[in-house]
């Protein structure tokens, strides 16, 4: 049967629920428009046939931004706060760390207004995350933190700070375009090589102090989690996630409008292939993803995951026409996605190292769940407009989500069989890949691998 194919190339379901999202406005997590999203997901999700569409809420910490600025000298640049900085201002040596790699910050950084770029070089072995960043600056002593975004166009980047057991950062933390890095780095660091980074990828001379001040109110808010069901009632579950949050200052549309109108897409197109599945299809749309995998932790935390046969989370599948996956070390996950690439003769990519850094991770580290991060390929690094101003709708295309959709329908219903068997891995296993791969000290740094 190939109907549903046709029916998903011209299915409208997905792209109107993404269009929808990004006309909502400011979806950052716990505000009223998180909760707007979460409720047009439901009701999509619903319409779409799924079951027991409903909401599930939780407490988290809410934050709102203010002014922020960085007063150089006589001038006043640019900048805009990172979610969770604490409020307050700082004045220090001005430092230039370039890249900020983990030996970057061994050096006597105490009082001083730390700059990175938000990305590494391609010979770096593995990405450095902005938390990692930040809380490495904190240990080593700077009273501020300057995140340099390395897309050029005048866009400063966002991004949160804090950490599980303290979700409001220590010192106050902003995002510059790179431009503004720039001419910081001019002003108090001597000559770059006009990349995002000094010649040599690192800086190490300093100049001159610089006023980093944020100003934001942090409050108790409610996020939520939506669920719906489709499929046989089994003990068994596939999950299908994404996460509905947002950033404030941007649309949302690639991160992550696109992971959660995929979502819906799929229950478009799993609501026709039902009476294949042999297994229960639980579609989650996280809340508060970008304030630590606040609702993935949520529900993790509460659900039995040894009925989780895996995990198909959704996040960043529209910047890219080639969908691509990190597998984790899966071996079986790999072959299940390999058999629909050759079934369609079309291409998947593949990465079998850990994606620390979206909504699948906690099943993944608490329970060794097998778990795919789905995202594509755009044969740059990092984020691209992503956490910007310019995340916007625009610079997404219909096709792209449909032709998704059809790879990544497939997908599902294969890890919905009965006879599907994906091995699991434990903590050990999951933690030693961490070692291996350079992630481990990272995390432990951010809280998040006790």
């Amino acid at each position: 049967m190939t109907e549903w194919i046709g029916a998903t190339f011209t299915s409208r379901a997905g792209w109107s629920h993404l269009e929808a999202l990004v006309d909502v406005g400011d979806r950052m997590a716990g505000g009223d428009g998180e909760r707007e999203a979460a409720e047009l997901t439901r009701d999509a999700l619903s319409a779409a046939g799924a079951r027991d569409a409903h909401l599930d809420e939780f407490e988290v910490q809410g934050w709102t931004r203010g002014d922020s600025a960085i007063r150089a000298g006589d001038t006043e640049q640019a900048c805009i706060a990172l979610p969770r900085s604490p409020s307050g201002s700082a004045t220090g040596e001005f430092v230039d760390l370039g890249y900020g790699l983990p030996e970057d910050f061994d050096r006597d950084l105490d009082g001083t207004v730390v700059m990175v770029s938000s990305t590494v070089p391609d010979y770096y072995d593995r990405f450095v995350h902005r938390r990692e960043k930040y809380y490495r600056a904190v240990r080593a002593g700077a009273s501020a933190f300057v995140f340099r975004n390395h897309v050029d166009g005048c866009l400063a980047p966002t991004g949160s700070v804090g950490t599980p057991d303290a979700p409001i950062g220590d010192v106050p933390a902003v995002g510059v375009s790179s431009e503004v890095g720039a001419r910081l780095a001019r002003w108090f660091d001597g000559a770059e090589d006009g990349s995002g980074g000094r010649a040599d990828g690192r800086s190490a001379g300093a100049g001159g102090e610089v006023e980093v001040e944020v100003e934001c109110e942090y409050t108790p808010a409610t996020s939520q989690n939506v669920h719906a069901l489709i499929g046989p009632e089994t003990d068994r579950e596939v999950l299908v996630t994404s996460h509905v949050d947002a950033h404030d200052i941007a649309e949302g549309a690639m991160d992550n409008g696109a992971g959660t109108a995929m979502v819906v897409e799929l229950a478009n197109a799993l609501a026709a292939r039902e009476d294949e599945l042999e297994t229960t299809v639980r579609f989650v749309c996280f809340g508060s993803e970008e304030v630590g995998l606040r609702g993935s932790g949520y529900d993790a935390e509460r659900r039995d995951l040894d009925s989780v046969t895996a995990v198909v989370n959704c996040d960043g599948v529209l910047q890219g026409r080639t969908l691509s996956a990190y597998t984790h070390g899966f071996d079986d996950l790999e072959a299940v996605l390999r058999g629909v690439a050759e079934h369609f003769d079309h291409p998947i990519a593949t990465n079998p190292r850990q994606g620390p850094h979206s909504d699948h991770w906690p099943y993944v580290l608490a329970g060794g769940v097998p778990a795919y991060h789905v995202a594509s390929e755009t044969g740059d690094r990092g984020r691209g407009w992503g956490h910007t101003r310019a995340d916007t709708l625009d610079k997404l295309e219909s096709r792209d989500l449909r032709e998704g959709a059809v790879l990544l329908t497939e997908l599902v219903v294969r890890l919905a069989r009965e006879d599907t068997e994906i091995a699991r891995q434990s903590r050990e296993e999951i933690v030693a890949a961490l070692e291996r791969e350079g992630h481990a000290e990272g995390l432990r740094i951010t809280g998040d691998l006790p």
